[in-house]
């Protein structure tokens, strides 16, 4: 398919209208059901009500279970001695026997990623000949933001020198942005392969103002020193971080590596584990459960490869971006609509591969307590914007030619109708639709069932709470040091602070998706509003 972009506003038909409308119809509805049942035949509400919270119970032991073992593979990963397997591909034919009665997971899988090279009829790559292009986007954010993200990759266990281009893609419009750009070109132009500042011009036409457009713009101006040096574009993968994303320093050498084994890989993504912890200390009680909460999303997350997508900072290689026109300047969520871009692009062969050498980023943090929820809360918004992708999904795989495979594409549909519409009506049908039946059935004392739901549903959430104390363990064990500006009573806090999960995953998970939806029904389209990021002295 060679048009894969999302369609302006003024292009909307009234059949991409009703798909924009339909998510937040279809949560509408689950909010409706339990009320009208609760009203007219409290036994189909109880066992509606039951049937819901149980699968919810087991998705939730799903969960806790994938979270553990994301937990286990990021240790195990930042462990490895990715220098040693990247050598072990460049000799894979003399190499692959030494791990062929391997016994420990890692040394089995790398014997099959050794295989894999081998017998790949794709081009053949040394490590020494995989150039890292690493787009850090910068607006507002001030230096002491984004500098400790240079010294981050310029720290890397990894040949930044002659295998990395650092690409600082910031906007134009804002006088601070192009001062730190420079600044911080002087002080690294030295230190990588080359670094780049491009600046993003104000007012593109067809263009959403926010990242995606900033780092669309920037790769067109990389396309062009790519082809002055003539490089192939096989031999890039891209890297697209944030302000403030420090990567792991083995994390250039296992992309490196993810890359060079992985089969057809130009219509892969590779997914690192996202880990917000760089300033957890610092921020508010009801973020850092938040900022964990995302952190175990992820790392759950790369355990389910059928629902995993390109999200915040994640690597494609340049030859499949340049098929894709780079990334999307039309939406607020360019992560996760890159994925849908390629699946689409591609006639539905694109997978994403995760890669669980993490990169760290920092909680929410403004300037001031309330300054801070409230960015809290836009940020999960955004990210509930990519409910949007769902009418572009449809309309791309079912409504346009294309070879895409209908069954794949109706799963993944189905994934993506089902993760934007849990995610703004499940914290609230757990916590209030057991009390309806009792609340509605208008004083009718014979009605246990009634009476009883809140009861057993009580206890259904007693026994998932179990999730929550696995939090609690795997939290301790993967926030950095408390700072010596801290006394015991923060490591106090740290563990209290996990009694506001039930409201916060309301507050910050059902409102904000509630109202990306809401707004996309009546077609009020989210701009793209940058999250403030302070820095706590």
């Amino acid at each position: 398919m060679t048009d894969i972009e999302i369609p302006l506003v003024k292009d909307r038909g009234w059949g991409y209208r009703l798909l924009e409308i339909f998510p937040g119809s279809l949560a509408l509805l689950l909010f409706i059901i339990p009320i009208v049942l609760s009203l007219f035949n409290t036994l189909l509400a109880a066992i509606y009500i039951v049937s819901f919270i149980v699968v919810w119970f087991f998705r939730f032991l799903n969960m806790a279970l994938r979270m553990i073992q994301g937990y286990s593979r990021v240790n195990k990963a930042v462990a490895l001695n990715w220098q040693e397997y990247l050598d072990d591909v460049d000799q894979a034919e003399t190499k692959v026997d030494h791990y062929k009665d391997a016994k420990n997971k890692a040394d089995v899988a790398h014997y099959l990623n050794l295989q894999t090279a081998i017998n790949s009829n794709q081009t053949k790559l040394n490590s020494n000949q995989v150039i890292h292009a690493v787009f850090v986007a910068l607006s507002v954010e001030p230096y002491e933001v984004i500098q400790p993200t240079i010294e981050a990759i310029k720290r890397s266990n990894f040949d930044v020198k002659n295998q990395l281009v650092l690409v600082i893609a910031y906007e134009q419009r804002i006088d601070s942005a192009h001062d730190i750009a420079k600044r911080l070109q002087q002080e690294y132009s030295d230190v990588f392969m080359d670094l780049l500042i491009i600046g993003h011009p104000d007012g593109l036409p067809n263009e959403v103002r926010g990242k995606g457009g900033n780092i669309n713009f920037a790769a067109g101006e990389f396309d062009a020193w790519v082809d002055n040096r003539q490089i192939d574009p096989e031999r890039i993968l891209v890297t697209t971080l944030d302000s403030d994303n420090r990567p792991h320093p083995n994390y250039f050498l296992a992309m490196s590596y993810n890359y060079l084994v992985a089969d057809d890989r130009r219509h892969k993504s590779f997914q690192p584990v996202i880990i917000y912890t760089n300033n957890i200390w610092d921020v508010p009680a009801s973020n850092r459960v938040l900022a964990l909460g995302n952190t175990f999303w992820t790392m759950l997350n790369s355990f389910r490869p059928h629902l995993l997508r390109n999200f915040s900072s994640h690597a494609q290689g340049w030859a499949a971006l340049k098929d894709t026109n780079y990334w999307s300047g039309r939406t607020i969520v360019e992560d996760g609509h890159q994925f849908w871009r390629s699946y689409i692009r591609f006639d539905g062969r694109h997978d994403v591969i995760p890669s669980f050498v993490p990169i760290y980023q920092d909680a929410v943090l403004a300037e001031g307590y309330w300054r801070t929820i409230k960015a809290q809360y836009k940020q999960f918004r955004r990210w509930a914007w990519g409910a949007s992708d769902i009418a572009y999904l449809v309309t791309k795989g079912y409504l346009t030619p294309n070879k895409i495979p209908k069954l794949d594409l109706l799963g993944k549909a189905i994934r993506l109708i089902d993760d934007h519409v849990a995610r703004s009506t499940t914290p609230l049908l757990i916590a209030f639709s057991a009390w309806l039946p009792m609340l509605l059935h208008f004083g009718n004392p014979d009605n246990l069932i009634s009476e009883q739901l809140p009861l057993i549903i009580t206890r259904l959430q007693t026994l998932a709470s179990i999730g929550i104390f696995l939090a609690m363990y795997i939290g301790f064990r993967i926030i950095p040091k408390r700072p010596k500006k801290y006394g015991l009573g923060k490591s106090f806090m740290m563990l209290i602070q996990w009694f506001l999960v039930p409201p916060l995953t309301i507050i910050f998970g059902a409102v904000p998706a509630i109202d990306a939806q809401v707004r996309l029904m009546f077609g009020k389209y989210l701009g793209f509003e940058i999250t403030e990021k302070a820095v706590k002295d």
